[in-house]
């Protein structure tokens, strides 16, 4: 990988994430790399700026903070083919970052990713679109919308907990209607995010798929569904007199969904590149420390695994 141009987003209003941000652009500047700096958080979105400024391409963007910071870079990144190396600075689970030990030798990593020594991971998209009125209307009334983690139907007022009356259909086929509290549209690696919240199940991020998730719907015969890569989910707001319905992406407030418009989701024709700098990376174990998966309440050892029989 060249390293000519590079974005650094630090996590807004952390100290450590700002100074290990500063201290690997000094380092990349040595190295005579640009580098494009400045805090990611739910009120500062720098990376309209830092795309629009770019002479040249973006060979990398270093995100430091935690899943919601990596998840913001994602969206707003991977539709232009930049690779993500996300590092834990300043967050909680990190489902999607490095450890914080790697920055202990950040020499290694510049060295590392100069010589192509990391693996990519590459992980689906979620679009999303508005739509006026009935199918013949193919005309989108709004941009497109991205999400890594899940898009999100559900209404929200101040005053109240609003009810969400919403009919699904999949490929143009009613599916149900769900009144309760909302739909979560997933990707496989959402699926340990909301949709698990809402009792979705866990799908493996290298497979491509979605997850429609109820949320606390009324009906007991609600329940997910997976659906192929391939199908478009559309999500109709019914019964919404207070015109609260909105769309969510990864948790960040998207657009206002009235009653007459529907929302188109399918699987986006780009991808999340995450640079992989572990040599040891597992899913499962991520998933057994992240979830703190205990097991059985009584542990035994299985001693066939270590080619050992007894008698």
């Amino acid at each position: 990988m060249e390293l000519k141009q590079v974005i650094i987003a630090h996590k807004a209003r952390d100290q450590d994430s700002q100074r290990q941000a500063e201290k690997c652009a000094r380092e990349l500047e040595k190295l005579g790399c640009k580098v494009l700096m400045g805090p990611s958080g739910p009120k500062d979105n720098p990376y309209p700026v830092f795309l629009a400024s770019a002479g040249e391409p973006i060979d990398l963007a270093i995100i430091l903070g935690g899943d919601g910071t990596a998840l913001g870079a994602a969206r707003q990144l991977s539709p232009e083919g930049i690779p993500i190396l996300a590092i834990n600075v300043g967050g909680h689970l990190g489902f999607l970052t490095e450890s914080y030990e790697v920055l202990e030798d950040t020499q290694t990593i510049w060295q590392r990713l100069q010589g192509d020594r990391y693996a990519v991971q590459r992980r689906m998209m979620l679009q999303a679109t508005l739509y006026e009125g009935n199918r013949t209307n193919r005309e989108p009334m709004s941009d497109v919308f991205f999400a890594l983690n899940e898009m999100c139907v559900k209404p929200a007022a101040i005053d109240r907990t609003p009810v969400s009356v919403l009919e699904m259909e999949v490929d143009g086929e009613i599916v149900d209607q769900y009144h309760g509290d909302g739909l979560i549209v997933a990707t496989p690696t959402g699926s340990t995010g909301y949709t698990v919240s809402a009792n979705g199940p866990l799908l493996h991020p290298g497979m491509d798929a979605i997850v429609v998730t109820p949320i606390c719907p009324m009906s007991l015969s609600s329940r997910s569904i997976v659906l192929p890569p391939g199908s478009t989910v559309s999500i109709w707001p019914l019964a919404d007199h207070d015109l609260s319905t909105k769309l969510w992406l990864d948790g960040v407030h998207g657009t206002a969904i009235w009653p007459g418009q529907r929302v188109d989701v399918s699987m986006a024709n780009c991808v999340a590149e995450f640079i992989i700098l572990r040599e040891n990376y597992s899913y499962f174990r991520t998933l057994r420390d992240k979830l703190q998966w205990a097991g059985a309440r009584i542990h035994y050892t299985n001693n066939h695994r270590n080619g050992y029989s007894s008698p």
